[in-house]
């Protein structure tokens, strides 16, 4: 069984909260997770219809249990219970009484904040980093790129490309279904695909809009269900008042890049290679591996990217305190002093910069272990 970074986080929440919700996209190990860390709990799925109807005849008989807590599994599909729990902890706030879980993150953070506000800590759980699947082991880009970080394609040792197609299926059938007012399907999935496309790319939404026929609404609704359902991730642009800065629209990223992949038409890890997107694709995956070391870690550190009327670009800033980390990433498998262009040109503009990172791919790239934020072995640290 594979160790999650988030472990340590969620232990340390339990001990000091009544009540801990973790959030995450469908098959991100929410579960398994849970399960690990509370093996004495009793674990109910309110994906099963018959429980969710116990609960929703006796919510007081449903929470009760002799065990040391319970886990409630995708606690969004019974709400109401949320009072009851507020109930319940009123009267024994012991730490660590209920573990809930959660895939639609905006139907629990509603929940959350109108039944449990100040009663349970938060946390996200993301699809697998590069060190929890790899640890220091070297792994080919292309193999990472084709296969992506969803722990069941590893446990279950699933060909990518169906258990992909498997998860779209699930999510446009089901959850959109719960969670929003997409009429047109087939709009929606063109969309999906457009949005591969642009990754690590500045959402254009009119473009996207024209391309698939509906308004600019639309795609902000639309974009908005893909945030909520931790398929995509945008990157905002840099917020420090620099005299270049005009670009205000986000970034695009996939939250898994192998979905990413699977969506633009790589069916094997041999098409990897053929695509022109290549360099967007590898950019999304380190991209997405630095946010989930610092979302499992519960870091304090916001992510932006940089780019000004010249189109001079820095892929990634780090934020924390009033201090700063600029990243380039390069799909490239030799270094080039040419890499240090842009960093070197935003030096003389961020006050606050502390250091500098290149990532580059080579036939020996591999991640560190993930605890420093940015140990990359195959990175180069240029100040």
């Amino acid at each position: 069984m594979i160790t999650r970074v988030l472990q340590e986080t969620l232990l340390k929440a339990a001990a000091a909260f009544p009540v801990v919700t973790v959030t995450g996209p469908r098959q991100s190990g929410k579960t398994t997770l849970a399960r690990m860390c509370f093996p004495e709990y009793e674990y109910r799925n309110l994906e099963d219809p018959s429980l969710r109807a116990i609960a929703a005849h006796d919510p007081k008989g449903f929470l009760q249990t002799q065990a040391k807590g319970i886990i409630l599994d995708e606690f969004q599909k019974q709400p109401e219970l949320a009072s009851y729990i507020q109930v319940a902890i009123d009267e024994d706030n012991t730490p660590g009484r209920f573990i809930l879980t959660g895939s639609q993150h905006l139907e629990v953070s509603r929940t959350v904040s109108q039944s449990l506000a100040g009663r349970t800590a938060v946390l996200r759980l993301l699809p697998l980093s590069y060190s929890e699947l790899y640890g220091e082991s070297r792994v080919p880009v292309d193999e990472l790129l084709f296969g992506g970080f969803f722990p069941r394609i590893f446990d279950q040792r699933q060909d990518p490309s169906l258990a992909l197609e498997s998860y779209l299926r699930t999510y446009i059938e089901r959850d959109l279904r719960d969670i929003s007012q997409v009429h047109n399907l087939r709009q929606f999935q063109q969309f999906l695909k457009l949005c591969a496309a642009q990754v690590g790319q500045i959402v254009n939404f009119s473009r996207i809009g024209n391309d698939i026929g509906v308004n600019y609404k639309t795609i902000q609704s639309w974009l908005s269900i893909l945030e909520a359902s931790f398929i995509i991730f945008l990157l905002p642009p840099y917020h420090r008042n620099f005299r270049k800065r005009v670009v205000k629209s986000p970034k695009l990223y996939f939250y898994d890049v192998g979905l990413a992949a699977h969506l633009l038409g790589v069916s094997t890890k041999e098409h990897i290679a053929t695509i022109p997107t290549k360099g967007s694709l590898f950019e999304n995956f380190v991209v997405m591996d630095i946010l989930k070391e610092l979302i499992h870690t519960n870091a304090n550190t916001s992510l932006y990217f940089y780019r000004d009327s010249n189109g001079h670009e820095i892929d990634l800033i780090l934020e924390q305190a009033m201090s700063t980390i600029a990243v380039e990433i390069k799909m490239s498998q030799t270094y080039s002093t040419d890499f240090t262009n842009n960093l070197s040109r935003y030096a003389t503009l961020d006050t606050h910069l502390k250091k500098q990172f290149i990532i580059y791919s080579g036939e020996d790239f591999k991640l560190g272990d993930g605890r420093d934020m940015l140990h990359y072995s195959r990175g180069k640290h240029v100040v």
